[in-house]
C-alpha cells in the first residue's frame, strides 16, 4: 500500500487559476465550427458564439483564453479583423491547411467570447510580420478610453467602453514560425516592442509575455533573457517583462513518428506517459535559468502550449490537425496540471493546445453535435485547484510502473487548499494494468466530509459522436475515512479528485 502523506499547515504555493488555461488559434475547426458558427447559424448560439461549447467551458471553469495563435498570429494583421464582416479581407491561411480566412472572427469576436466565457484574455501580437506601430495601435484600440485615432475607431465600429487585455504575448514561436530569429535578434526586438505596449489603464496592467524556449532549448532562455536584461542584478528590468513562454508537446514517436491517437500499444503508452513526465525536467532546468536572472520569481513562466500531439484522423485535412482523445490523453493531462501545480512558484499560467477540434482538445464538435474528450473531464476535475494553495504532500511507497527502459512513477499527485478550507487532492494512476492500494494521511485534519469523483477506461477509450458518454467523470464511492485517514484503491488507467473537510 503506498500512502499519500499531506502536511496541510505547509503552505508551497499560490495555485494560479492560470494554469489551467486555454489556446485558440485560427487552426482547422477551432474557432469556425468550434467556438464561433456566426449569428445566423441554425446552431444554437448568443452573438455568434455557440451556446453548448460557452456552457460546457463555464462548467470547467476556464480562466483564460489565449488568441489569435500559434503561428496564425505572426501573420494575422488585425485591422482585416474589425469593422463590417462583408468589408473585411479575405486571405489564405498559409499556415493550416490552404484555406480561406475570412477574419469574419476577430478582435470585437474574441472579446464578446471572453464575456460570456468570463475569463480572462491572453492577446498574441505579431512581431514575425507585423510592425511596432500596428501591435502599438492594436493594445490602443483594445484598452485605450479617451481621445484617439484607434480609440475612436473602435467607438465606430460599435464598442464604446474599452475592454481589458490580462496579458499580451510579444510574438509566438520568433525561433520557428514566428520569424526563425535567433536569441539575441529576437531579445532585442522584444526590448523595442514591449515598450509600446502601452498601459493605458494604471488600474488594469497588461502583463507583457515574452516569447521563450522550444522544448529543451535552455541557450535560447539565456541568451534572451541575458539581452532582456541589462544586468542580472538591474531590478528596472524587471518591469519590463511578466512573463517568458515554454511550448512542449508529446509526441511518442518524435516528430515524424507521433502514431495514432486511438490504435496504440502498451509501450506506446508507456513512451507517451514518460514524454509527458519529461515536462518536470523542462520546467526545472528553464526555471534554474530564469531564477539567475529573476530570483525572486516576479517573471511567470507560461506554458502555453502543452499536450498530446498525435497524427490526424484519417480522412481530415492534414493541417486542421483534428485527433481523437483517450484515457492516455486523460492521464497525460492530469499528470502534467500535477506538475504544473508542484511548480506553482514558477508557473503562473499555461494553455493546452487547443479548446475545440485541435490536437488535445476538451471538445468535438460535428455540425450541431458536441462531445466532451476525457481531457475535458480531468479539467472539470481539477478545477478546484484553481487559485488554492499548494499543500506540501508526498507519496511514500510509490514505485515506477513501465516497460523497458519508459518508467514513470506509479502515481501522480498535487494537493491544495482553498479559500472555502476545503483539501483538494487528484491522483493520476499511470500504469495501464496495475491498481494501486492507498492511504491518505494527514498532519492533523480529521475528515468529516470527503468527496469525490472518478474518470476511468481501457486506456484506448474514447468518446464518439454515437457514444458520447463511453468514458465520464463518475462519483467515486469506493473509499473509507475514518480515523484521519482515507482508504482506497485507485484502479489502473484512472484519475480521481478528491474533495475533503
Amino acid at each position: 500500500m503506498a500512502k499519500l502523506i499531506i502536511n496541510e499547515k505547509n503552505k508551497k504555493g499560490h495555485i494560479n487559476a492560470e494554469i489551467y488555461g486555454h489556446f485558440s488559434e485560427h487552426l482547422g475547426r477551432c474557432i469556425y465550427e468550434g467556438l464561433y458558427v456566426g449569428e445566423n447559424s441554425e446552431i444554437p448560439n448568443v452573438n455568434g458564439m455557440r451556446k453548448d461549447v460557452v456552457d460546457a467551458l463555464k462548467e470547467m471553469k476556464i480562466p483564460v483564453l489565449r488568441w489569435p495563435g500559434g503561428c496564425f498570429a505572426d501573420e494575422y494583421h488585425w485591422k482585416d479583423g474589425i469593422g463590417p464582416k462583408e468589408t473585411r479581407k479575405k486571405m489564405i491561411n498559409t499556415h493550416w491547411g490552404g484555406v480561406v480566412e475570412d477574419n469574419s472572427f476577430g478582435t470585437h469576436e474574441f472579446f464578446e467570447l471572453c464575456e460570456q466565457l468570463g475569463c480572462k484574455t491572453y492577446v498574441n501580437g505579431n512581431v514575425g510580420s507585423g510592425t511596432v506601430q500596428e501591435m502599438s495601435e492594436w493594445v490602443e484600440y483594445i484598452t485605450f478610453e479617451g481621445v484617439s485615432p484607434m480609440a475612436d475607431l473602435r467607438k465606430e465600429n460599435g464598442h464604446e467602453k474599452p475592454w481589458k487585455i490580462d496579458y499580451f504575448g510579444v510574438g509566438n514561436e520568433n525561433w520557428g514560425c514566428g520569424g526563425n530569429m535567433t536569441p539575441e535578434y529576437y531579445g532585442n526586438l522584444y526590448r523595442r516592442f514591449q515598450t509600446y505596449v502601452r498601459q493605458y489603464n494604471k488600474e488594469n496592467k497588461v502583463q507583457k509575455i515574452c516569447c521563450g524556449a522550444n522544448v529543451a532549448d535552455y541557450a535560447w532562455t539565456e541568451d534572451v533573457l541575458k539581452t532582456c536584461f541589462a544586468h542580472p542584478s538591474n531590478p528596472a528590468s524587471h518591469g519590463n517583462m511578466d512573463g517568458l513562454s515554454l511550448h512542449y508537446y508529446v509526441h511518442p514517436g518524435g516528430w515524424d513518428k507521433k502514431g495514432s491517437a486511438t490504435q496504440f500499444d502498451t509501450a506506446t503508452w508507456y513512451k507517451t506517459l514518460e514524454r509527458a513526465d519529461y515536462m518536470d525536467e523542462l520546467i526545472t532546468r528553464h526555471g534554474a535559468i530564469m531564477d539567475q536572472y529573476d530570483p525572486d520569481k516576479k517573471i511567470g513562466m507560461m506554458v502555453d502550449e502543452w499536450g498530446c500531439w498525435f497524427d490526424v484522423e484519417p480522412g481530415t485535412n492534414p493541417g486542421f490537425l483534428y485527433q481523437q482523445n483517450t484515457m492516455r490523453d486523460a492521464l497525460v493531462a492530469g499528470h502534467t496540471l500535477n506538475i504544473f501545480n508542484r511548480h506553482c512558484d514558477r508557473v503562473k499560467m499555461a494553455c493546452i493546445a487547443q479548446m475545440v477540434n485541435v490536437l488535445q482538445s476538451v471538445i468535438l464538435t460535428e455540425g450541431p453535435k458536441m462531445v466532451l474528450t476525457p481531457t475535458y473531464h480531468v479539467f472539470h476535475m481539477y478545477k478546484n485547484h484553481q487559485d488554492a494553495e499548494l499543500l506540501d504532500s508526498f507519496i511514500e511507497g510509490n514505485g515506477l510502473v513501465g516497460e523497458g527502459e519508459c518508467q514513470v512513477p506509479h502515481v501522480s499527485e498535487s494537493v491544495s487548499v482553498d479559500a472555502q478550507g476545503y483539501v483538494n487532492v487528484t491522483l493520476s494512476n499511470l500504469s495501464v494494468s496495475e491498481d494501486m492500494p492507498m492511504e491518505i494521511s494527514f498532519n492533523e485534519l480529521n475528515p468529516s466530509s470527503v468527496e469525490a469523483s472518478i474518470l476511468t477506461g481501457a486506456m484506448n477509450a474514447h468518446n464518439t459522436f454515437e457514444d458520447p458518454e463511453c468514458v465520464k467523470e463518475c462519483q467515486f464511492i469506493d473509499f473509507k475515512a475514518e480515523d484521519g485517514k482515507i482508504v482506497f484503491t485507485i484502479p489502473a488507467c484512472s484519475v480521481i479528485s478528491f474533495r475533503v473537510k
